[in-house]
Parts: structure tokens; C-alpha cells; sequence
């Protein structure tokens, strides 16, 4: 009889809120995550990166390795934190995840789940956010897009500071069922393939060497 073995990690969760200690919302949704069994492997990166001094291959070799990337994060104005920002800038490095030769990512799939301070009937033109939340989105949705990542769409909880403690439990309860059963979303079913979006070696001048 074969030993049983763990399955290798293919969840790949990174997680950016730079007040951790102040988060409801996210702080659950990291214990969802952890509890989500051996197939997720969460990346705190405000943890791991308090200086703000990311590696960019040790990140790369576990986006490689990973079917699904979740970006999970509270939204602050309007985007992604700093630090998740500046992991976008440096890790989906030019000639590695995009452009020539960049196709390290494609037929993957990333995960918005992110959480705002206000409501949800704030997202509207007739209230103080003026849009509505998906006008929000497109920035996510073209990085995706630009690196071959197919983007699913995002587990968005609104009104994070109000919610109830139920509210809480069941949007957690719903993070972790999602990370085990992926991917076998009913709107995965229905969902194409990534668009194809090639930038050309022309859009980058050529790097000069001394």
C-alpha cells in the first residue's frame, strides 16, 4: 500500500493588507484560507516584506508553480495597497510574464477578493463613490489579461467596518469552499479562455549596455 501523500501546493494566496492587526475581514479570511488544506499556500506579504524589499524570483517560482493566484487585499482608493502594487511592478517582470518570451503565467487563473469600507449602495452615480464597483476593476482585469491570467470574478465583501459577525463567518465560510474546490466553479464552466493580448519586443527600447 502507497503512502499517502499531501497534495503539492497549487493555491497560491497572497495576501496584502499593510494593518493587519485592525482588519476584520481579512484577518478571517486568513484563517479561511489556512484552513483551506495543504493545496494553499499563503503569502503575507506585508509579513514577509516589511521593508518593502521584494524578491522577485522567490515570488516568481511560486507563481509558476501555482494553478491559481488570489490577490487578496482590502481596496484602498479604489486599488490595491502599496506593497501588492509594487509586488505587481516588480514580480510580472517584462520578458517573464509578458512580451517576448513572457508566458510563464499563461493558463492560470487569478482571483480578486478584496473588501471595501463602504457599502455596497455607495458604489452607485447617485452616491459618494459615483461608480459602480466594476468601473473599478478594469486596472485588475488588464494586468490579468496582459500576463495570460485568466480573471475570475471577485469575491468583493462591501461595508467591511459593519458587517456582523454572521456576515463575516459566512463570507469566510465561502473563501474557504472556493480555494478547496477549485476549480470546479459553476462560472468557471462558462468561462472562455484568457484573450490573447501580445505586446510586441518594439514597445520596450532595447536596454543599453555600458
Amino acid at each position: 500500500m502507497e503512502d499517502s501523500k499531501d497534495p503539492v501546493p497549487d493555491v497560491l494566496v497572497l495576501l496584502a493588507h499593510p494593518a493587519m492587526e485592525q482588519s476584520r475581514v481579512n484577518r478571517r479570511l486568513l484563517q479561511a484560507a489556512r484552513r483551506a488544506g495543504a493545496r494553499v499556500q499563503v503569502r503575507d506579504l506585508y509579513a514577509l516584506y516589511p521593508d518593502y524589499l521584494i524578491d522577485a524570483e522567490a515570488e516568481q517560482a511560486r507563481l509558476a508553480a501555482a494553478r491559481l493566484v488570489v490577490w487578496q487585499h482590502p481596496i484602498h482608493w479604489y486599488g490595491a495597497p502599496p506593497l501588492m502594487k509594487l509586488w505587481m511592478d516588480e514580480v510580472l517582470a517584462f520578458g517573464w510574464a509578458y512580451g517576448p518570451g513572457g508566458h510563464a503565467l499563461h493558463g492560470k487563473d487569478v482571483w480578486l477578493v478584496g473588501s471595501t469600507g463602504g457599502p455596497q449602495d455607495s458604489y452607485r452615480p447617485d452616491s459618494y463613490n459615483r461608480y459602480f464597483f466594476d468601473a473599478f476593476l478594469p486596472p485588475y482585469e488588464q494586468t490579468a489579461v496582459l500576463c495570460g491570467l485568466r480573471f475570475l470574478p471577485p469575491l468583493v465583501l462591501h461595508g467591511a467596518h459593519r458587517a456582523s459577525e454572521a456576515e463575516l463567518a459566512e463570507h469566510a465560510e465561502v473563501y474557504a469552499q472556493r480555494l478547496a474546490s477549485y476549480p470546479d466553479w459553476p462560472e468557471i464552466a462558462e468561462m472562455g479562455t484568457c484573450p490573447e493580448c501580445e505586446v510586441p519586443a518594439s514597445a520596450r527600447p532595447a536596454m543599453e549596455v555600458a
